[in-house]
């Protein structure tokens, strides 16, 4: 479990001053007032496209492989939009990192909080299950400010991004939880502390069972959702934060409590978080992070689907 980190002067070092350069431009950039900020965003996810061809491959493929009745020309808009939303993922970046709490409250509603309150009821954990969407980071923040709360996640390579994206994920949070720390996350939720986990990337084959997923029928999907469900046996609770079309700013939407989690059955708990996933997804379908290659993991003897 890492708490709030304390700065080092070995970050100083000079292999880290073109980290410390971006660090800086992203934080000059996230002052502009917001509506030039999703400009930006917007005009910097669709020149991305020049050089990430690889990613809209694979952007592209998820897209077929999910929803193999769109026509060709609805992929290619959605490709489009998609890394807009990727832009501005980035910046959104930088205001979950950057924004005082008072500009971070300006920009969201809450829907549902009362779901998890009520979940939380004598001193219950709570295992937010998030999704990958492009405003991740920030919905963590929108969230924190809520109910401050624990996360897993994977360390960085660059110590000065781990140093800077934990400490930035600290300002409205407790702590952050490695996520092969499975016994932490367990003791947390038996704590009563709400922690958040997504479950909805391709983690590789160990500790993975396949189950459907849209319109792929054996995608890699976590099993670590089921055993701390089964070890803690927290409320579970979705939690996403949907970019407003308008520009008006977020919504963060926490639904009631999942009810019906099979949790005596590792394959129909796979299969039923997927489902809840897809659910999640296709609030904002256009904001998932799609270049993910989300079915990297094939059954074996399978060949791969990119």
């Amino acid at each position: 479990m890492k708490a709030s980190p304390r700065f080092n002067r070995s970050l100083l070092h000079p292999r880290y001053w073109f980290t410390w350069a971006g660090l800086g431009l992203l934080f000059l950039l996230v002052q502009l007032p917001f509506p030039l900020i999703q400009k930006l965003g917007t005009w910097m996810g669709r020149t991305s496209m020049r050089f990430l061809k690889r990613r809209i491959r694979i952007t592209r493929r998820n897209l077929e492989l999910c929803f193999p009745d769109m026509p060709a020309e609805q992929i290619e808009q959605r490709i489009v939009r998609n890394f807009e939303s990727l832009g501005m993922g980035l910046l959104e970046t930088g205001m979950a990192w950057f924004w005082s709490d008072r500009r971070v409250r300006r920009w969201f509603t809450v829907n549902g909080l009362h779901n998890l309150t009520a979940a939380q009821q004598d001193g219950r954990g709570a295992l937010i299950i998030g999704v990958h969407f492009m405003s991740l980071e920030l919905g963590g923040r929108a969230m924190g400010l809520c109910q401050p709360m624990m996360a897993m996640y994977r360390p960085h390579n660059n110590k000065l991004m781990e140093w800077v994206q934990t400490k930035g994920r600290m300002r409205s949070n407790k702590a952050m939880i490695n996520r092969r720390d499975l016994r932490g996350m367990v003791q947390a939720l038996k704590q009563g502390e709400a922690v958040w986990f997504a479950p909805d990337q391709d983690y590789g084959p160990k500790g993975s069972v396949f189950a459907p997923l849209f319109a792929v029928p054996q995608a890699a999907t976590t099993s670590g959702t089921w055993m701390i469900a089964r070890l803690a046996k927290p409320a579970m609770i979705t939690v996403v934060l949907i970019r407003n079309e308008d520009g008006s700013g977020y919504e963060l939407v926490i639904q009631p409590e999942l009810k019906a989690y099979p949790v005596e059955d590792e394959q129909q708990a796979a299969a039923y978080m997927n489902k809840v996933i897809e659910r999640e997804i296709m609030r904002a379908p256009n904001q998932y992070m799609w270049l993910h290659r989300r079915f990297k993991t094939r059954p074996e003897g399978k060949t791969s689907l990119y």
